[in-house]
């Protein structure tokens, strides 16, 4: 049904410190269906997830991203055939997990297509500008392709979060 997160994050982990399993803190996934609509479904599950997390205060930064990852996924990672209501599973799902110091969104399709960065020198164009906005918002984000019974591939965003607060400070 989902993705090991374990598995799906190993890319995150080159050229990162070292994720320690004990510290992921929470995980939800939605699976959103192939309809535009799906962009609203995503930022309403953003928008409730990041409130229980108490990560509230993130909801811009991170919801513009989930929405520019998910209108990526419908837009680009679905054959036109795939585009209605079959029945079937949703293609696409959205993915957020937290650890201690940092959220990730990532969003999985069933296209093995590499996500690809538009150059535009038009900022007021309607379109083309993802995942420029995607790289500007969060601290990095990168694709891979999935294997095993999960075909397709996961598009990905990290946000760091402030370190929390254990009450000794140094000076």
């Amino acid at each position: 049904m989902g993705t090991n997160g374990s598995t799906m994050l190993e890319p995150l982990r080159q050229g990162l410190p070292p994720l320690d399993p004990a510290a992921v803190s929470d995980a939800a996934s939605c699976a959103l269906p192939a309809r535009y609509e799906a962009v609203r479904e995503a930022r309403r599950f953003t928008r409730r997830t990041l409130d229980q997390w108490d990560l509230g205060d993130r909801f811009d930064d991170v919801c513009l991203v989930v929405s520019e990852l998910v209108t990526n996924a419908l837009r680009h990672g679905l054959p036109g055939s795939t585009r209605c209501d079959t029945g079937q599973e949703p293609p696409v799902r959205l993915h957020l997990m937290r650890w201690t110091e940092r959220l990730v969104c990532a969003v999985r399709d069933p296209s093995h297509d590499s996500p690809v960065a538009r150059e535009t020198d038009d900022f007021s164009a309607e379109s083309g500008r993802g995942l420029f906005l995607v790289d500007s918002f969060s601290d990095s984000w990168g694709w891979h392709p999935l294997a095993g019974a999960l075909s397709g591939k996961v598009v990905w965003a990290l946000f760091r979060l402030p370190r929390p607060d254990t009450g000794s400070h140094a000076e």
